[in-house]
């Protein structure tokens, strides 16, 4: 689940952070929230898709990612409905994979700082 959700997260923030963010910081602007938020956005889906790539911050980066989510769905999807053009059971469902991340980490293969691999980290206590 980790790395379907970094996949999805890299390929929606690769074109907002390597030649669209102009683009997505006026979008961001234009929803009544700081146009600074856009670094916020770009940032946890790029490179937080990258870290949970590579097993690092794998709660933090999903709690970004539970709190973009949100917004998301609250400044942009909600008013088309869960199944409109634009709903949102995509950032829904995004959003889910990302707090259950939250919850129970990033599995086995996720680096820890303290102990290694999660797995071993697990079995050595």
């Amino acid at each position: 689940m980790r790395l379907v959700l970094a996949a999805i997260l890299i390929a929606h923030g690769y074109h907002k952070v390597w030649g669209g963010f102009h683009h997505h910081m006026e979008f961001v602007g234009s929803l009544g929230l700081p146009a600074w938020m856009a670094y916020l956005s770009a940032g946890t889906e790029f490179f937080g898709g990258i870290g949970l790539v590579l097993g690092l911050f794998t709660r933090f980066f999903s709690l970004a990612v539970v709190i973009e989510m949100a917004v998301a769905i609250w400044k942009v999807h909600f008013k088309n409905g869960l199944m409109g053009p634009m709903g949102y059971e995509f950032p829904l469902a995004v959003g889910t994979m990302a707090f259950a991340l939250l919850c129970f980490g990033g599995g086995p293969w996720e680096l820890r700082f303290s102990g290694g691999l999660g797995g071993a980290a697990r079995k050595a206590k």
